[in-house]
């Protein structure tokens, strides 16, 4: 394998490494703020909306991490 490859593969999975622990952390921050249990809210009452809110917010912190690694 040429060098240059391998120093392509370890910057992604450095940065992916990164953008997942930023995004574990943004999560668990998210959890924390609301009022209310996350999971308990999302998997035994199948609260639709709050899944809407918290999918989104999702979407939105992944795509503001993906630039700022990009």
């Amino acid at each position: 394998m040429n060098p240059n490859y391998m120093s392509n593969i370890v910057g992604a999975v450095t940065f992916a490494t990164i953008g997942i622990v930023i995004f574990v952390v943004f999560f668990l921050i998210l959890d924390w703020v609301t009022p209310y249990d996350l999971w308990k809210q999302l998997c035994e009452e199948k609260n639709q909306a709050l899944a809407i809110v918290v999918g989104a917010a999702t979407l939105g912190i992944c795509i503001i991490i993906a630039s700022a690694i990009h």
